[in-house]
């Protein structure tokens, strides 16, 4: 038997049905705050990536899923969105449209990590790129209206963390401390930081190996090393959301895993999600458009839900209006004519908004199995003597009630 490949699962219903719900309010929360989806392809050249994300990643060294087309092009299914994003933005020359240009996206995305908890191969994120303007009002923004979308899914305890990573200037300078500093420490560090005090010291921070924690633990604060530009820009961030009566806590080693970051990172944390307990995650990032060839500086921040850990959060809360929705009528016809019929009811019903499903005609008892196991708030029993009178059996599945109603009254039965 050929079963789905290690790392990715089928969504079934009814669970696909609070997918549904989610993105559905994920798409209202995005409509208040003025933002427009974009669909970008799935799979992208692998320079994009290696060039937007950094070559010394995890993503693009350990984790991308690429492969050479026939005409001999590598390419790569999109590990995240952001670079396809501002991909999108140069080549539609966006930045000749005046004003913030703000964006969100909803699909799959592909990376080879080992599957845990929450975390597949095949998974899915929700995001949003405001992007054209490096004003700290947009990184407010940002970030309440994650709050905002979180909220509305019925997740009100989860922690905010912020920090500033500086601009190149001021990272630079922290870059070449903490290079000296690891540099003493090698031989101490997990196999991985050994490899990334070299390439990519910032990394190091980042790092959940408890081999490196006493390390990392008394490694300098890069607010130490921040200009008055960043220290200013990260002040007003921080003074934003407290006006926003948005709670944060500041964590200097807050870096996040790409390299296009600049200035301000965050994660939301959920403690429904176990010791990989990020929700959510983002940052401002005002070199990536030139790094992938834009003449023009395209500013931004934004941010990436994972939306199967968001489904984790919204299963432990239990918000109200995320249960699977059941189904209204059962339509349980015993003759064809009956049949025929019950489709004709059905198709009013399916315009007033209602949901049901209407039978083959069949014999009564197995047809109230199968309006009992299809979790129907009600069916509709149809034979030939109830066509005959225009009065038909509605039978209240939950309490077994049965009433004879006419099909003009059955709208109106249904409560």
């Amino acid at each position: 038997m050929i079963k789905a490949v290690k790392g990715t699962r089928d969504i079934l219903p009814p669970v696909s049905g609070v997918w549904n719900q989610v993105e559905a309010t994920a798409r209202e929360v995005f409509r208040s705050f003025n933002y427009h989806e974009i669909r970008t392809p799935i799979f992208e050249e692998t320079a994009l990536f290696s060039r937007g994300v950094g070559e010394e990643t995890d993503i693009v060294s350990k984790e991308m899923y690429t492969f050479d087309d026939k005409d001999g092009s590598k390419l790569t299914l999109r590990p995240e969105n952001t670079a396809s994003v501002i991909r999108a933005y140069i080549e539609h020359r966006m930045d000749q449209i005046q004003g913030t240009k703000r964006l969100y996206y909803l699909g799959p995305m592909f990376r080879r990590e080992r599957p845990q908890k929450g975390r597949y191969r095949q998974f899915f994120q929700i995001g949003a790129e405001a992007i054209g303007h490096d004003s700290p009002v947009l990184d407010a923004e940002i970030i309440e209206l994650v709050a905002a979308l979180l909220g509305s899914c019925g997740i009100h305890d989860s922690r905010l963390l912020i920090n500033s990573v500086g601009d190149p200037e001021s990272r630079g300078r922290y870059v070449a401390e903490l290079k000296e500093r690891l540099s003493a420490h090698l031989p101490e560090l997990s196999v991985d930081s050994q490899r990334r005090a070299v390439t990519n010291p910032l990394r190091v921070l980042d790092s959940k190996d408890a081999q490196d924690q006493p390390i990392v633990e008394k490694l300098p604060n890069i607010h130490d090393f921040l200009n008055d530009t960043c220290r200013d820009h990260f002040a007003a961030v921080c003074r934003y959301l407290t006006d926003r009566g948005i709670a944060y806590e500041v964590n200097p080693r807050l870096v996040r895993g790409l390299d296009y970051y600049t200035h301000t990172t965050f994660e939301f944390l959920h403690g429904a999600l176990g010791a990989q307990n990020a929700i959510c995650g983002g940052g401002r990032y005002n070199g990536l458009a030139e790094s992938l060839g834009s003449k023009v500086p395209a500013p931004g921040i934004g941010f990436s839900i994972g939306q199967d850990r968001l489904l984790m959060a919204v299963e432990d809360a239990k918000p109200d209006g995320f249960e699977p929705k059941s189904l209204d009528l059962f339509v349980a016809p015993m003759t064809e004519d009956a049949f025929n019929a019950g489709a004709r009811m059905a198709k009013g019903l399916r315009l007033a908004g209602r949901s049901v499903e209407v039978a083959p005609a069949g014999k009564f008892k197995k047809l109230l199995e199968l309006a009992s196991k299809s979790g129907a708030r009600f069916a509709l029993l149809i034979g030939d003597d109830e066509i005959a009178s225009g009065r038909f059996g509605l039978k209240n599945l939950a309490t077994g009630e049965q009433v004879p109603v006419t099909a003009v009254e059955l709208a109106g039965s249904l409560g």
